[in-house]
């Protein structure tokens, strides 16, 4: 499971877009990771809408974010286009980046267990270590208070 102080662990993906992403082509800037459950839903968008809404809050501190669901892109991209989302969405459907991060993890609802994503976000500095780590999300307010995280290791 990754600790803030680790190197971030790279991946090459796939966003909305299809196009090829990976960690290590990102590095000189800070990166925001947050590991998301499933394209259109409530919380979910709510989170998606919230980092949208700060998205030019972010790139003046040089932030790149990134949402990483293992949604395909072809739904990324249905999602983005419904809701207007500036964010760049990265899929893993295969969890690759989610099993590195330590977000892949067992859930139980309703008494039923499955595996899925453990909302999370990651703030991966410019050298890229793990700078700051929030586990088990409540998306009211988390964009704001990522966003003054990354204002703070910016200057």
């Amino acid at each position: 499971m990754a600790q803030e102080g680790d190197r971030a662990p790279d991946f090459e993906l796939s966003d909305s877009d299809g196009n090829t992403v990976t960690l290590s082509d990102l590095k000189g800037q800070q990166v925001v990771l947050y590991f998301y459950p499933k394209d259109d839903t409530p919380g979910c968008t709510t989170e998606a809408l919230d980092f949208t809404a700060l998205s030019e809050k972010f790139a003046n501190t040089g932030t790149i974010v990134l949402g990483i669901s293992p949604d395909s892109p072809s739904s990324h991209c249905k999602f983005r286009d419904k809701h207007g989302l500036t964010v760049r969405l990265i899929s893993d459907p295969e969890q690759t980046a989610a099993n590195a991060y330590g977000v892949w993890v067992e859930k139980n609802m309703y008494g039923r267990k499955f595996m899925g994503i453990e909302r999370s976000t990651f703030l991966i500095n410019k050298n890229g270590k793990i700078a700051r780590i929030w586990r088990k999300v409540k998306v009211k307010e988390h964009a704001a208070e990522v966003l003054a995280a990354a204002q703070e290791l910016a200057q």
